[in-house]
């Protein structure tokens, strides 16, 4: 290859380096319209926005992967940019949407929300809040998920605080949650891999679903996202009482 070629692809990988940057960084608008949307009281447009928040950060770590983001623009930390961004979509975001809405007990709502971010704090800094084996490690501060459950459920107050003080407790838990968009150490099956990415879109379409027919709901659609939780919650657990070996997908 010619000299000019190298040149050329290393200025295309540089600016399809950029550019996924720029597509993380957005996530961070699209949380800023999810907390205007949260105070003018349209929380179902907020909702919305905080799911195409997660759609964000579920591929822009693929294309990040795809071009070798860090040959391409070395001078960024995509990582840290990414973590940036997910604390305040998946921590603040959610938290802001607790303290406006009537969702926790009004008196002990301001210590909840705090109690949330602490935990997050925690679970997004610790050196192997990613494990080696792409999993997290703790609960993943799904507390945009959590919030859109409970706004879905409309159980009460006190149900909701319960709920989201154990899973702050269990951010500091050491249970593997799987890594939706990294599964290469989930199974040494790659059907399995692939089945587990393709039930994780089956539960982002139901879920939006829920979303759109929202206040109606529609009981194939609550099953799907229900079932994909248990799913989720079940191999999570196994693999952390049975994980698997490093060096067994090394070998395939």
């Amino acid at each position: 290859m010619s000299e000019v070629n190298v040149r050329k692809v290393n200025l295309l990988q540089r600016l399809a380096g950029w550019s996924i940057h720029l597509f993380t960084a957005s996530g961070a608008c699209v949380g800023l319209l999810s907390l205007f949307a949260i105070y003018q009281k349209n929380l179902v447009l907020a909702l919305w926005l905080m799911f195409a928040a997660i759609l964000i950060d579920a591929v822009d770590g693929m294309f990040a992967r795809m071009i070798r983001i860090k040959e391409a623009v070395p001078e960024i930390d995509g990582a840290l940019l990414d973590n940036i961004v997910d604390f305040f979509n998946y921590t603040i975001v959610p938290c802001f949407f607790l303290l406006v809405t009537n969702l926790l007990p009004e008196y002990w709502r301001m210590l909840c929300v705090m109690t949330i971010v602490f935990s997050s704090a925690y679970q997004f800094t610790q050196v192997d809040a990613k494990t080696d084996d792409h999993f997290f490690k703790g609960f993943p501060s799904y507390w945009n998920i959590a919030v859109f459950y409970l706004f879905f459920w409309q159980m009460t107050s006190v149900t909701n605080m319960v709920i989201l003080l154990a899973l702050s407790i269990l951010s500091f838990v050491p249970i593997k949650y799987v890594y939706p968009s990294r599964v290469d150490y989930l199974s040494d099956n790659k059907v399995v891999r692939i089945g587990m990415v393709g039930i994780t879109v089956l539960w982002g379409a139901a879920t939006s679903g829920l979303l759109w027919v929202y206040p109606e709901t529609n009981h194939l659609l609550l099953s799907v996202s229900i079932g994909y939780l248990l799913i989720y919650i079940a191999i999570s657990l196994y693999r952390t009482w049975v994980p698997l070996t490093l060096s067994v997908l090394a070998q395939e």
